[in-house]
């Protein structure tokens, strides 16, 4: 009975890591949603130096390109496409070891540009893992 209750509190920490879907992603005004005032966001879209990263660039065919995006995405473990159109995907990001959920978003907002996000839905800080993400799908479909 005592293996039980531990079982029981073990998967409710477990699970309760994962933290609620925020309904307010996506794209809104051509923007899309603003980092918090905590340390455990980034986005291109930024304006002070804590949260801003550079945008994605890229040459060629926009479909290809997104190709090659969701290519990186599902090699990486961990990470799951939630929604995805033809200028936007969402991706969830769960951590292996205690299963935190980050939301990572690729908008591609006009020729050659995709802006991205990707925000803790729980926490104060994330330790930089969100801007390692970004930085290595960069660097896995090798754009600037």
């Amino acid at each position: 009975m005592k293996h039980i209750g531990v079982l029981i509190i073990g998967s409710m920490l477990f699970f309760s890591c994962a933290g609620q879907r925020p309904e307010n992603l996506g794209i809104h005004n051509d923007q899309l949603k603003g980092c918090p005032g905590k340390p455990n966001c980034v986005s291109s879209q930024a304006e002070d130096e804590s949260h801003s990263l550079a945008v994605f660039r890229y040459q060629g065919e926009k479909e290809a390109v997104l190709k090659g995006l969701k290519k990186a995405i599902t090699s990486l473990d961990g990470m799951t496409i939630v929604t995805e159109n033809d200028t936007y995907l969402h991706i969830e990001c769960k951590s292996a070891i205690m299963g935190f959920v980050d939301d990572l978003e690729f908008y591609f907002s006009k020729e050659n540009v995709i802006q991205v996000r990707s925000a803790s839905r729980l926490g104060y800080s994330d330790f930089g893992v969100n801007r390692k993400r970004v930085e290595k799908l960069r660097e896995l479909i090798a754009l600037e």
